[in-house]
């Protein structure tokens, strides 16, 4: 793995040097975009909107467009000098029990991996989280962005789970969310018997990306083809699968015994 972040966490006036790497990573089909008529391939180009020439990255900086259309252009200097004390820390300025955070409030998980000189110190920051059953709420800056995360133990590592600010989501009451529906016994204790008979142990290695190997399928039978769309048939669940009624509790039933069978 390729370290993406080095700095140090700092847990009191302690300070323990680590390095940052991506706790996840995606698994996605590369698709290239292309011409239609002769599959010539898309080239995506940095051009100046006023004279229409590319422009290398070398020649390329960020800017703040001020209300007269004038930038302001930054450096890396300038973002350091916003928060010096915090670009290279993940300071630690709050312990809270990890139940506390909701759900749409985690976003990224990160490994943190500490240097050879402090391993005993991670190792001692790693127990501390453990025996208290807290996490560590930190803040910290990454590609010039101030974010907030906590530290939390994983068997015996260390992730920091970068979580969204509270300005960052959106009020539900946005949405039109229906408070003024009456639901029967009868329909309600289905669904309860559907929740039942679909509750088990949460086990994440048994979920997998079944469409990206449906997809690698269809894309390898239309390259024998040559191009021409191949009519699947269907399959016998497809062919058994009972016609959508309109009553709720009709659905509700057969959806009961479609798990059943």
């Amino acid at each position: 793995m390729k370290a993406i972040w080095r700095g140090g966490i700092s847990f009191g006036l302690v300070n323990i040097p680590i390095r940052l790497y991506s706790g996840s990573t995606s698994h996605n089909i590369n698709l290239d975009m292309i011409r239609k008529k002769d599959q010539c391939p898309i080239q995506y180009v940095r051009v100046c909107k006023k004279d229409g020439k590319e422009v290398s990255w070398d020649d390329i900086a960020k800017g703040y467009k001020k209300d007269n259309g004038d930038y302001v252009v930054l450096d890396k200097a300038d973002f350091a000098k916003a928060l010096p004390e915090k670009t290279q820390t993940i300071d630690i300025f709050e312990f809270v029990l990890e139940k506390e955070i909701p759900s749409q409030y985690l976003e990224k998980p990160y490994i943190v991996e500490p240097t050879k000189e402090a391993r005993k110190t991670y190792v001692l920051l790693r127990e501390a989280l453990k025996k208290s059953g807290k996490v560590g709420l930190a803040k910290y800056v990454l590609r010039t962005s101030e974010h907030l995360g906590i530290l939390k133990v994983e068997d015996d590592a260390i992730l920091l789970i970068q979580i969204r600010f509270d300005q960052d989501l959106r009020d539900s009451s946005e949405a039109k969310i229906p408070n003024d529906i009456k639901i029967a016994k009868k329909e309600l204790d289905v669904a309860m018997s559907i929740i039942d008979q679909l509750t088990d142990k949460f086990e994440p290695e048994k979920y997998k990306d079944t469409y990206k190997d449906e997809l690698l399928k269809m894309i390898k039978k239309k390259a024998k083809t040559k191009g021409k769309t191949v009519k699947e048939k269907k399959t016998e669940k497809e062919k058994s699968k009972p016609k959508a009624s309109n009553d709720l509790l009709d659905q509700l039933k057969a959806s009961l015994e479609a798990i059943k069978n």
